[in-house]
């Protein structure tokens, strides 16, 4: 008998044990998502890095950014802040995997951060430079007093690059806002954004939900089921009877 035929018959032994040895799952699955390295719920409570009034300023921008509407909330409703603050206070804020010793270099757009500052030491100086702006060019006004209309054209500006900050990349930050703005508008809820999957309501997105092969094909349908988040759903939690 060849080494072949050999492997082959062995092959189909160990699968038709491994059929006959099936059972019937009863009620819930036999393991746990992400088990091995499970994530840790953003859950609520006092800033991690932002101080109060930086999170005051936060929140207003990112509700500039993704203003609410009659169907879905803005970016401060929706948790946005609380993500960025998070994240800031995590390895993404402190730059973590990232090589950042000298010489520092402005580089291209498509060679990423050429910067000398972390992500979190970035926002900190940006949002002071920001309201030391608002102080000089307002009458003293702290970026929170503006109007929503002031508080735009500064936005604008910030976005066009025509506004510099004393002390910090008004464009750079801007991008960087914007970005983590969307991500945490976008994400999974269990990173402090995206409350109530509002976001996934509002687009039709299914979520981590296993299997959705059914709708892959059926363009320009609305998904009818809720989505689901890393952490499931509460209503699919079995009850003991």
């Amino acid at each position: 008998m060849r080494r072949r035929d050999v492997l082959t018959g062995s092959a189909w032994v160990l699968l038709g044990e491994g059929v006959a040895r099936g059972s019937v799952i009863p009620r819930q699955l036999p393991w746990r998502p992400n088990a091995d390295q499970p994530e840790t719920p953003v859950t609520p409570g006092p800033w991690q890095f932002f101080t109060v009034s930086e999170a005051a300023m936060v929140e207003i921008l990112v509700d500039h950014l993704i203003p609410p509407d009659a169907q879905t909330a803005g970016g401060k409703d929706a948790g946005c802040a609380v993500f960025i603050d998070r994240q800031l206070a995590g390895p993404y804020g402190r730059a973590e995997g990232l090589y950042m010793m000298p010489p520092f270099v402005k580089g291209m757009k498509q060679q990423g951060p050429q910067a000398q500052s972390t992500p979190a030491e970035m926002y900190r100086q940006a949002l002071a430079a920001l309201d030391q702006h608002s102080r000089s060019a307002q009458g003293d006004k702290r970026w929170v007093e503006l109007t929503a209309e002031q508080q735009n054209e500064i936005l604008h500006d910030l976005e066009s690059g025509t506004l510099q900050l004393e002390g910090a990349d008004a464009k750079t930050f801007f991008e960087a806002l914007l970005k983590d703005t969307q991500e945490g508008f976008f994400a999974d809820p269990i990173y402090g954004g995206n409350r109530d999957m509002c976001s996934w309501k509002m687009i039709g997105f299914p979520g981590a939900r296993y299997d959705y092969r059914d709708w892959v094909t059926r363009h320009n349908e609305p998904y009818p089921l809720p989505p689901v988040s890393i952490q499931g759903r509460p209503d699919w939690t079995p009850r003991n009877s």
